[in-house]
């Protein structure tokens, strides 16, 4: 299966595409070091084709893919995910232990879940593959089970959530959940801060992998969340706000230069 794995313990660094479908976006982010790639199709305008031609290009890079699905979107969506190639699904909102067992079932060939078979996939690079060599490398790794914690009634049930088998990564939604907290982008308000330690805790229990995303340019969280909280998985940025930030202070640097003249 291309040489790629699920996600393991360690501090995986994940590059955002919301903006772009380039296979030149996925080479930049391998070459800058990046392990795995967060394609997002819940808050962008990409297609099922964008993201299938995004995660080709990642494992003929070598670089992991993973898609972040549409809230609700249906279990025949998140198979056509999967089924472009796509190495495991990033479920948004996911409040309940049925959801994450739902986030499961679809992800996973029986007898672990019900996701339909289908012959040559991206995965083992278009080749035929048998039955029995196609259901264990998928469901063992590539299937990975990315389950986001955003709201308050996931934070009731946490245990149950992080109980379930095939779930592989709690993923703190860090913008929505302080949005739900009432405290918006208050990242070192003591709130988020008991947020956070409290999905540490059930992760360390239940022998998951904390994730953190929505929190950028700020190593202070950053550090305390992989040091203290035991993070493993690290959204780093999307491409849209990479080239934002270096347009800004591209443009800054010209009118300082400008004003240098004058």
């Amino acid at each position: 299966m291309k040489g790629h794995h699920k996600v393991t313990l360690g501090v995986g660094q994940v590059f955002g595409i919301k903006l772009a479908p380039s296979a030149s976006v996925v080479q930049i982010a391998a070459a800058a070091g990046f392990d795995a790639l967060f394609i997002d199709l819940e808050h962008s305008a990409l297609s099922l084709n964008d993201a299938s031609l995004l995660c080709t290009t990642g494992l003929l890079a070598g670089i992991t893919p993973f898609v972040r699905v549409p809230y609700q979107c249906g279990d025949g969506f998140v198979q056509r995910v999967l089924d472009g190639g796509a190495m495991g699904v990033i479920f948004p909102h996911v409040s309940t232990r049925d959801e994450a067992e739902s986030a499961v079932a679809i992800s996973k060939y029986p007898p672990a879940g019900k996701r339909s078979m289908t012959g040559q996939l991206p995965q083992f690079a278009y080749a035929a593959q048998p039955h029995a060599v196609v259901i264990p490398q998928s469901n063992n790794v590539g299937s990975t089970v990315i389950v986001m914690i955003e709201t308050k009634e996931a934070l009731q049930n946490l245990d149950a959530i992080a109980s379930v088998p095939g779930v592989d990564v709690l993923l703190v939604g860090s913008n929505d959940l302080t949005i739900e907290l009432g405290i918006s982008s208050q990242f070192d308000s003591p709130v988020y801060k008991e947020a956070m330690e409290k999905i540490s805790q059930a992760c360390k229990k239940h022998g998951k992998i904390m994730g953190l995303g929505g929190v950028y340019d700020n190593p202070t969280i950053q550090g305390w969340a992989v040091h203290d909280l035991g993070v493993g998985f690290v959204l780093g940025g999307q491409d849209s706000s990479f080239i934002a930030k270096a347009a800004k202070a591209c443009a800054e640097a010209l009118v300082k230069v400008e004003k240098s003249q004058n």
